[in-house]
């Protein structure tokens, strides 16, 4: 990237920063903008785009540790108490739901991929993305304990689909015959370290920084980057262990989180605007690498298989999830609808790129279009449908379930 393109980056980033409200009310999300930014960069020759995809799997990889890490860390299982049962509906019965529809599907629309491949389209595009439909979150106008069911969603299924996509790309690679595929079993084994080690690094740093503070050796205005190196820490120390990272850190975030103290919370706000600032950079890069190569490969049944995975592999599952947990259609519609797909699906399809190499060209590409279409999608009927459900909600007599 040269220098013209980080000056409109930089620019970008700024511009952003002092209209963002305006624009997300004219119904304009963050990701929309900057994906649009790097297919204008490519357009415009402002890029090198000759390495290809991978080229942004380093900063993808960067960006999903930190978001794990922070969706984990901010599980308060006494504020959570109220909505458990719908929280391990749509993760016990609607997560798994969606894996096996989308998988079969995939089987179904191209009989060459194998079970294994089609595994890892189902299971890559299980999780959803709730930045992508930050209007929806963070208008009050929506029922609080609908907005946080959708924030608690996204936030875990990222972390529990990791390993069936990390099991999924071992099984895909020994069918593969590739040299130095990781067996089944051997898979297994680095998600278990992965939850050992995460787990471990997570719990004894928040242990330590809650000492640390309580003794007046952490300064304020340093802790937040001292979780951030944390989520790295686990990260690392579970790939040096031959652990799998990314479970690594998401159960960091668990343990950081439950022996954090109070003061916890605070410490990931650094964390998460460094989150947020990296992954407009890689909606960017994205836009400028992967979109040009991705519509090279477009044909009509890839875009069924996007719809049909944005609509009714998502929106069945949850509504079979939903089956007695005492909300009304209307409800039930609204939190199906949003279930975008993001940065966690477009990395498992780098990972996939990376492990499998060509092999895994028909299933990245796949993977990229539903991500696109969803950015599209999401990103401009987030605000105007959760302005006008809530709206809805508000002039109805809701159960205390669905109450403001």
């Amino acid at each position: 990237m040269g220098v013209t393109a980080v000056l409109l980056v930089a620019a970008a980033l700024f511009a952003w920063g002092l209209v963002s409200a305006r624009l997300e009310r004219a119904d304009l999300t963050a990701p929309v903008v900057f994906v649009a930014l790097g297919v204008l960069l490519h357009r415009g020759g402002l890029v090198d785009t000759t390495e290809g995809p991978d080229a942004i799997t380093p900063l993808v990889e960067v960006t999903l540790v930190w978001l794990l890490f922070s969706d984990a860390a901010r599980l308060s299982l006494s504020e959570l108490r109220a909505d458990i049962g719908r929280y391990l509906r749509l993760l016990g019965i609607g997560l798994p739901l969606t894996i096996v529809l989308g998988s079969a599907l995939a089987a179904w629309l191209w009989p060459d991929l194998g079970l294994w491949m089609a595994l890892l389209v189902g299971a890559a595009l299980a999780p959803t993305d709730a930045a992508l439909g930050r209007p929806v979150v963070t208008n009050r106008v929506v029922p609080s304990r609908i907005r946080q069911l959708i924030t608690v969603e996204s936030g875990l299924n990222d972390g529990i689909a990791t390993p069936v996509v990390m099991f999924a790309i071992a099984g895909a690679a020994a069918a593969a015959g590739l040299q130095g595929a990781e067996s089944t079993g051997r898979a297994l084994v680095t998600l278990i370290l992965g939850v050992m080690v995460g787990g471990a690094v997570g719990a004894l740093g928040g242990w330590l920084l809650r000492h640390a503070r309580r003794r007046g050796w952490a300064a304020e205005d340093f802790s937040g980057i001292a979780v951030l190196a944390l989520a790295l820490l686990a990260y690392t120390a579970a790939v040096a262990t031959e652990g799998n990272g990314f479970v690594a850190a998401f159960c960091a975030g668990v343990g950081f989180g439950a022996l954090a103290g109070r003061r916890g919370p605070a410490e990931l706000v650094f964390l998460d605007q460094t989150g947020g600032l990296v992954s407009l950079l890689v909606w960017c890069a994205f836009g400028a690498i992967a979109v040009p190569i991705m519509l090279e490969r477009l044909d009509a049944l890839t875009v069924v298989y996007a719809v049909l995975s944005l609509t009714v592999i998502r929106m069945l599952p949850v509504a079979i999830a939903a089956v007695g947990a005492g909300m009304d259609r209307r409800t039930i519609v609204f939190i199906g609808w949003f279930g975008p797909r993001g940065l966690a699906s477009l990395l498992f399809a780098l990972l996939a790129l990376e492990a499998l190499g060509s092999v895994a060209d028909e299933v990245v590409a796949i993977i990229a279009i539903t991500v696109l279409l969803s950015v599209l999608a999401h990103g401009l009927t987030s605000g105007p449908l959760a302005t006008r459900y809530g709206t809805i909600a508000s002039h109805r007599t809701w159960s205390e379930d669905t109450s403001p």
